[in-house]
């Protein structure tokens, strides 16, 4: 891989983290907002949901906060490297034996 090759992939991961790290600050301060605006006027009001109300936004877009991570800091439980090289051997070994089978037949 060329320098202005690496250059700019670490450019583009630096970036994505930087980007991780705005979302965070947001998601800090428009939710400590709602609460404190709940915790001041949620209460006086006729309707209220009570704690699942002001829950409902931190909890989902802490959700789609911490998926932000995982993509930002490359980390993936689920799909992991072991998993990647696992596969990769797998579908190797299946296309040696198909090109040995081929290689039978007459």
């Amino acid at each position: 891989m060329e320098n202005s090759q690496k250059l700019n992939r670490a450019k583009k991961r630096v970036e994505e983290i930087r980007g991780f790290y705005t979302h965070l600050a947001v998601y800090m301060v428009i939710n400590t907002l709602i609460i404190l605006m709940n915790l001041v006027y949620g209460h006086h009001k006729g309707f209220s949901w009570g704690w699942w109300g002001f829950l409902v936004t931190p909890l989902f877009w802490g959700i789609g906060l911490a998926f932000h991570a995982m993509s930002a800091f490359q980390w993936n439980p689920f799909f992991g490297r072991t998993w990647e090289r696992k596969m990769i051997e797998k579908y190797m070994e299946e296309d040696r034996r198909e090109a040995g089978n081929y290689m039978d037949q007459p």
